[in-house]
């Protein structure tokens, strides 16, 4: 150990946490590329050669053109999968959107008035489900 310092260490961390960094850039760059809808045939072809042939000015630039679109694009695509989730849930558990196709209005309103009769939910919580359902 007398050979490699510990600050010859602390480098060697520096520049392996910069160079990971430097990929997980890269690949999310190029991963936008792709995602983008807006942008289409030559010009995804053109921003990845740039990518590609030359990463460090491509990169750059791309995130100074482009960098405000890609955050809008990323909250775009969380909404859209958790959206995408929250559909799947109400249809396996066949409530709210996905209750049409599992029983009409009257069996809603009729499971609503059970719950009402145990005392599970409130007069006030029926009345919105109620409006909900007839809506």
């Amino acid at each position: 150990m007398d050979d490699y310092p510990l600050l010859n260490l602390f480098w060697t961390m520096l520049w392996l946490f910069l160079w990971v960094m430097w990929f997980f850039l890269l690949f999310k760059v190029i991963s936008d590329i792709f995602r983008d809808h807006e942008l289409h045939g030559w010009g995804k072809a053109g921003w990845l050669v740039l990518v590609l042939l030359l990463p460090y000015i491509g990169v750059f630039v791309y995130l100074v053109v482009r960098g405000r679109g890609m955050g809008k694009r990323d909250v775009k695509q969380a909404e859209a999968a958790e959206q995408s989730f929250r559909q799947y849930v109400q249809k396996a558990a066949g409530t709210g959107a996905g209750a049409g196709a599992h029983g009409s209005a009257a069996d809603e309103l009729h499971k609503l008035s059970a719950l009402k009769e145990k005392g599970d939910i409130t007069q006030e919580e029926f009345d919105r489900a109620k409006a909900k359902v007839l809506a």
